[in-house]
C-alpha cells in the first residue's frame, strides 16, 4: 500500500513538473537512457547540471559586478548555461537564458541584472524540485519498487 502512494505521488508530482513548465520531453529522453546498468544515471547527470549551473552563475555574477562589463563573456556564460539546462529539460531556466542573452546582445546591464535574478531564481525552483523527485524515487527504491517511466512519459 505504501508503496502505490509513493509511486502515485512520483507520478502527480512528474506529471506537475511538466504542467507547470519547469521540464519538457528533454527530462523524459534523459530517464530513458538510464537502466539497470546504470541506475543513478539521471541523478548523476542532474548532479553535473547542479555544479555547473552553480559555478556558471557565480562567474556571471561576478561578471556583471566588474566596472566595464564584457557582454561578450557574460553572453558566453548565459549560453553554456542555456545549453546545460536544454540537455536536462529545465525549461524554465532555459527560457530565462533566451531573455538574458538578448539584454546581452543590447548591452543592457539592467536588464541582465533582472536576468540574472529571475535565472538564480529558476535555477534555485527546479534544484529543490530535482532534488524532492529524487529522493521520492529512493524512497519507492527502499520500500521494494521501480519507476515505471513509461507511465509518466504518456
Amino acid at each position: 500500500m505504501e508503496l502505490n502512494r509513493l509511486q502515485r505521488s512520483f507520478l502527480e508530482y512528474t506529471a506537475a513538473l511538466f504542467r507547470e513548465g519547469f521540464l519538457d520531453s528533454q527530462f523524459s529522453q534523459l530517464y530513458q537512457l538510464q537502466d539497470e546498468s546504470n541506475p543513478e544515471f539521471v541523478v548523476e547527470v542532474v548532479s553535473l547540471f547542479f555544479d555547473d549551473s552553480e559555478r556558471l552563475i557565480n562567474d556571471l555574477s561576478r561578471a556583471l559586478d566588474q566596472t566595464n562589463v564584457d557582454f561578450k563573456k557574460i553572453d558566453a556564460h548565459v549560453h553554456q548555461l542555456k545549453g546545460s539546462s536544454s540537455s536536462i529539460g529545465a525549461q524554465r531556466v532555459k527560457n530565462s537564458c533566451v531573455s538574458f542573452r538578448n539584454f546581452c546582445e543590447a548591452q543592457n546591464i539592467e536588464g541582465c541584472l533582472s536576468c540574472l535574478q529571475q535565472v538564480q531564481q529558476e535555477y534555485l525552483l527546479i534544484k529543490n524540485k530535482l532534488e524532492a523527485l529524487f529522493q521520492l524515487e529512493k524512497q519507492i527504491v527502499a520500500a521494494g519498487g521501480a519507476i515505471n517511466t513509461v507511465e509518466w512519459m504518456l
